[in-house]
């Protein structure tokens, strides 16, 4: 007599509760590397080039996602083909640390369409914020209708990109 169990759970449930928090081998890295410089790669391409059978290439993609090391799938768009190819660095300092003036700004940045990034930093300003404007009435328009309005700002200085250098996604495996 044969005793056989059926899980009724979805193969993702079982890949999030039986892989929690495992570190990437190497492989799991060739994968992330695949991927992370052509995200629209099949996953019969994906499998060939990591050299797993397409299965099991798969249910490492779906763990991979499944445990937040793969955030997401984008279009990275070009900024100067869409008419938008000035990019400026505005560095803000807050007139106080108070959680609530943090939360406060933190929300209303994140409001604001033109602003691509927002990193909280250590130094001498407490924000940097990465903006990709048409021009500089453009960068005009959004300091006036966005960023002189953003809560409790004391300070803050821009700084045009005259050309850019290196720009990558890739993190470094």
């Amino acid at each position: 007599m044969a005793w056989f169990a059926y899980d009724l759970r979805s193969d993702r449930q079982i890949i999030e509760e039986s892989c929690v928090n495992m570190e990437p081998d190497a492989t799991d890295l060739r994968i992330l590397a695949a991927l992370q410089k052509e995200g629209r790669i099949t996953n019969a391409e994906l499998s060939d080039r990591v050299h797993l059978s397409p299965s099991a290439c798969h249910r490492r993609v779906q763990r991979l996602e499944a445990e937040g090391f793969i955030a997401g799938y984008v279009a990275l768009l070009d900024a100067r083909r869409l008419g938008r190819p000035t990019t400026v660095f505005v560095e803000i300092t807050l007139a106080g640390q108070a959680d609530e003036l943090l939360d406060a700004f933190e929300r209303a940045v994140g409001r604001v369409p033109d602003i691509l990034e927002c990193h909280l930093m250590a130094g001498t300003a407490d924000y940097l914020l990465k903006i990709v404007a048409r021009d500089t009435e453009d960068f005009a328009r959004i300091h006036r209708q966005h960023l002189a309005r953003l809560p409790g700002v004391a300070q803050m200085h821009s700084s045009f990109a005259l050309r850019t250098v290196r720009q990558t996604t890739a993190i470094a495996l």
